[in-house]
């Protein structure tokens, strides 16, 4: 593939949470450079953080790697062992398997981007580690329930419409 003109790839808002916990992904914005460029075997994706805007919802994966290196301003890496100022050139990586929730959350005035490579596998189950939510991923989509596999509940994810 020849050099992405990324001029030409759109950075993307919102995300996949269900209900209010939706809410989570205001402020975030996504460039797929991976999808861009036809990759397959893992995700490249440039990630703009607005000022109060969270990467996702505290989570760790079961099947996929993560590493995120910061690119443009500051923002704070929030895992089990507490906040981690990330600046420019600041790596984090995030094993598969490995049950340390985490995110980032740019608590700054300023927007911050970082670029995250994971790891992409025909399934995969992820634990939110701050709610009694997982998330397993198929070829038909992503399934949100309670970590013991039950359904959630209108309470758990803010929807008073139900």
């Amino acid at each position: 593939m020849p050099k992405l003109d990324l001029s030409q790839i759109p950075f993307q808002g919102g995300s996949g949470y269900p209900g209010k916990l939706a809410e989570a992904g205001a402020g975030r914005f996504v460039q797929r450079l991976g999808d861009a460029g036809g990759l397959t075997q893992y995700g490249v994706n440039m990630v703009r953080l607005e000022p109060g805007g969270l990467s996702s919802l505290r989570h760790y994966h079961m099947e996929q790697d993560e590493f995120a290196i910061v690119i443009g301003g500051t923002c704070t890496l929030i895992d089990d062992q507490g906040e981690h100022q990330m600046q420019p050139g600041d790596c984090a990586t995030f094993p598969a398997g490995e049950a340390n929730g985490h995110h980032l959350i740019n608590t700054t005035d300023a927007p911050t981007t970082f670029l995250v490579v994971g790891t992409r596998t025909p399934t995969e189950t992820g634990y939110y580690s701050d709610i009694d939510m997982m998330v397993k991923q198929d070829a038909t989509g992503s399934a949100f329930t309670r970590k013991d596999g039950s359904p959630l509940t209108a309470d758990q994810i803010g929807d008073t419409n139900e």
